[in-house]
């Protein structure tokens, strides 16, 4: 949105003058808060000699396991599993914030099982290896003329983890990202490789289109593809009241709308996408960076005072339309987010969505240390037993922390509101759920559990966060 940290100090002069009728005790204060969160560090842990060290993007998860093999072909990786003296778990991009890959046993590093495998023009399915990312894959349809339905706003998640974690992108006619698999192959406990699709074993494709690694090792995926699509783009900056009333209708007339409230601001960031037939304009580098850094530039230097701060973003902040541009999806769908953070989001029923959107809004505009916009999306359903999606479409709310500041305070705050209203947490993303509270949202989770338990009766792909989820003693 092009909000900057010159457009936050220079834009808000008119109404700065303002903060003199409050004591200056108060913007001292604020002014020397340090909102770095307790034992926060960027850096990787120092494993024992001979073991190696992990963590993920945000680094709030870390290990130090034996070692974290790089397998080749399917075949090493089969061998590798079989005969593994200690507990295994699966790496991609290490996009995820909750505890699905920290291990002391093994983890394996997918990154090399990557690449197109097969492309069948008849029927536009495609192969990849698991470990290929969203955006290596959407690149090399995009050269075979095809596309993906739709896509999230990072894509540097691997297949493997972004399917088994049920991510999404938006759009109420639009399913979530494993709904494209059709077949999938799985290295199991023992070493086993099973080829795996609805006609073959429908429970376990059900099962394993969102597995959370538990269930083995996926190695490779098929997929339905479309023709290659462009979109038109409008992003407008509204006042969040409008949004809210309007959401609904919004997201019934464009193939894809999200939203993005700016904490403290009242002013919400609209993206809408429709195709788009003809020349395109292109799109130029984004602001979204700038104009994080302005929101926390303004939260840092006028927290102190929210009536301030409000009309401070309001001077300084565009309104109406300030962009409006078309290319190709992948183009368009796919952000970069280089400013790292900490993440929780929830799937809430879409008639409970917008409800529990305003509770959340409110509770978050009083936290004067909230600068991190919110993002709003609309999904379709699908039929995978741990979908989010599975009972019918959802909103889904994502709040989030810069990742050196707090966090915790979702847990106590925001998560209550999601779960009152009948919230999913994403399986990626922060939460405090477990067995007891997964086998009363999802009906097929005591099924998932036993299916898990077949294929892997000694528990070799748990670690202590899965255990959590399904209820098993873990013992390192």
């Amino acid at each position: 949105m092009g909000l900057s940290r010159r457009g936050v100090l220079f834009g808000g002069l008119g109404v700065a003058a303002a903060g003199t009728a409050v004591p200056a005790g108060q913007h001292i204060a604020w002014g020397q808060k340090s909102f770095v969160r307790e034992g926060y560090s960027p850096d990787y842990p120092e494993p024992p000699i001979g073991e190696d060290s992990w963590m993920n993007w945000s680094g709030i998860h870390k290990a130090t396991p034996t070692s974290i093999p790089m397998p080749t072909t399917e075949t090493e990786l089969s061998e590798l599993v079989a005969a593994s003296p200690v507990r295994i778990r699966p790496k991609g991009s290490g996009h995820s914030f909750s505890g699905l890959v920290p291990s002391e046993g093994m983890i394996v590093d997918l990154s090399r099982l990557s690449g197109l495998l097969n492309y069948d023009p008849a029927t536009g399915l495609a192969t990849f290896g698991a470990g290929t990312t969203l955006f290596q894959a959407g690149g090399k349809l995009d050269e075979l003329g095809r596309a993906f339905p739709n896509l999230p706003d990072i894509v540097d998640q691997t297949l493997a983890g972004s399917f088994s974690t049920g991510t999404h992108g938006t759009g109420l006619t639009l399913t979530a990202l494993h709904d494209y698999i059709q077949a999938f192959r799985l290295v199991t406990a023992n070493g086993d490789m099973l080829d795996v699709s609805a006609d073959t074993q429908p429970d376990l494709f059900a099962a394993g289109k969102v597995s959370l690694g538990a269930l083995g090792i996926i190695t490779q995926y098929t997929l339905r593809t479309v023709p290659a699509f462009n979109l038109h783009r409008v992003v407008k900056a509204e006042r969040i009241e409008d949004v809210l009333e309007n959401a609904e209708t919004t997201a019934e007339q464009y193939r894809n709308f999200e939203f993005f409230y700016l904490p403290g601001t009242g002013i919400a960031a609209t993206l809408t996408h429709d195709l788009h037939e003809g020349p395109v304009t292109g799109v130029g580098p984004s602001e979204d960076d700038e104009t994080l850094e302005g929101l926390k530039t303004l939260r840092d230097q006028f927290g102190w005072w929210p009536w301030l701060r409000r009309k401070i973003a309001q001077s300084a902040l565009p309104s109406g339309v300030i962009e409006d541009v078309s290319d190709a999806s992948l183009e368009l769908l796919a952000t970069t987010r280089p400013i790292k953070f900490n993440e929780m989001e929830y799937h809430l029923p879409r008639d409970q969505g917008i409800a529990a959107l305003r509770q959340v809004i409110a509770k978050m505009d009083r936290r004067k240390d909230a600068f991190f916009p919110m993002e709003v999306r609309f999904i379709a359903p699908d039929s995978a037993w741990l979908s989010p999606f599975n009972d019918g479409p959802r909103i889904s709310i994502a709040i989030h922390a810069a990742v050196d500041e707090p966090y915790e305070y979702f847990f106590s705050e925001f998560e209550p509101i999601f779960r009152a209203h009948g919230g999913r947490p994403h399986w990626g993303k922060l939460h405090s759920l477990g067995r007891a509270e997964f086998s009363a949202l999802y009906p097929d989770y005591e099924r998932f559990l036993e299916l898990r338990r077949g294929l892997d009766p000694d528990g070799k792909f748990l670690n202590p966060h899965l255990a959590t989820l399904f209820g098993e003693r873990f013992d390192a």
